[in-house]
C-alpha cells in the first residue's frame, strides 16, 4: 500500500512555502498537521518553588523549542539579563537556531549536537567543571541528567513548563496512512487519545533517537527515520521513504 496521506504532529509551518509543501506537490499526497501536545509554562511563583538561582549556572542545556520559549519567558518575568559569556548547549541544530528569537546568535557560545544532548559528550567534557541549568518540561526523559551523572557535571534541573496531551478525539481512529513524530510525549499523546491503536499498516516516522525508542516501547515499528547521514531532517527521510516507495512496480 502506497502512503498517500501523512499526518505531521506538529504544527503547521507558517509559510505556504516550507519543504511539506514541495512533498505534497511532489509525491502527490495529503499532509496535515496537528499538534499531539501543548505545553504551559510554569508562572513565577512554581518556579520560585523550585529555589533555582538561573544566574548561578555558567550554561543551560535545552531539549527543545520549549525549553528556549519558557526559559527567556521566565527571565523577562524574573527581570533577568543573561550575560554575554553564558553558554548554551542544545540537542540539535534547529534548536540552536531557534535562540536567534532571544539572542544574538553569533555572540553567544553555543553548541549544539545533531539530534540529541548525548551528541555533545566532548563538547560537555570540555565545560564540566561550570554549573549548568537543564531547562525541561515535567516529562523530560532521564538520558540528560543520566548523562550528566556520568561525566560528575553538577546542574540543576528546572521544570519550565507542563505537557499536556491534545484532545485527538476528532481524528477518527487515525486514519492516515503514515505518521510522523517529534517527542516521545506526541507518542503517549497518541495512546491516550487512542488506547487500542493498532499500527496494521501504518507507516510511523519518527525524530530522534528518544522518540524511536518510545515508538517502540509501544510496539510501533518505525520505517521512516531521522536524522541518518542519509536523512538529516524528518522531511529527507520522508523524501527518502517516499522515493524508495514510488519507484517499486
Amino acid at each position: 500500500m502506497k502512503v498517500k496521506s501523512i499526518l505531521i504532529s506538529q504544527p503547521k509551518p507558517e509559510s505556504e512555502k516550507n519543504p511539506y509543501a514541495e512533498l505534497e506537490k511532489k509525491y502527490n499526497v495529503k499532509i496535515d498537521f496537528r499538534p499531539f501536545i501543548y505545553v504551559e509554562g510554569v508562572d513565577v511563583i512554581e518556579f520560585r518553588k523550585q529555589r533555582i538561582n538561573i544566574l548561578e549556572h555558567q550554561a543551560t542545556i535545552f531539549n527543545s523549542r520549549y525549553g528556549v520559549d519558557n526559559f527567556f519567558r521566565l527571565c523577562k518575568e524574573l527581570r533577568i539579563t543573561m550575560p554575554d559569556d553564558h553558554k548554551y548547549f542544545c540537542s540539535s541544530e534547529a534548536v540552536a537556531l531557534y535562540l536567534q528569537k532571544y539572542i544574538v546568535y553569533r555572540k553567544r557560545k553555543i553548541f549544539h549536537g545533531q539530534s540529541s544532548i548525548e551528541d555533545l559528550v566532548d563538547v560537555l567534557k570540555r565545560h564540566k567543571n561550570q554549573k549548568m541549568l537543564v531547562a525541561c518540561g515535567d516529562t523530560m526523559h532521564e538520558p540528560i541528567t543520566g548523562l550528566l551523572d556520568k561525566l560528575k557535571i553538577q546542574y540543576s534541573k528546572a521544570t519550565l513548563y507542563h505537557t499536556r496531551y491534545s484532545d485527538l478525539s476528532d481524528l477518527n481512529d487515525v486514519w492516515y496512512d503514515m505518521l510522523v513524530f517529534f517527542s516521545p510525549a506526541g507518542i503517549e499523546s497518541l495512546f491516550h487519545n487512542f488506547p487500542g491503536f493498532k499500527q496494521e499498516n501504518k507507516v510511523i516516522g519518527t525524530f530522534g533517537p528518544n522518540v524511536r525508542k518510545a515508538a517502540e516501547e509501544h510496539n510501533l515499528v518505525v520505517e521512516c527515520y531521522a536524522p541518518t547521514p542519509e536523512a538529516p531532517s524528518m522531511t529527507t527521510a520522508i523524501d527518502n521513504f517516499l522515493k524508495k516507495q514510488y519507484a517499486k512496480k
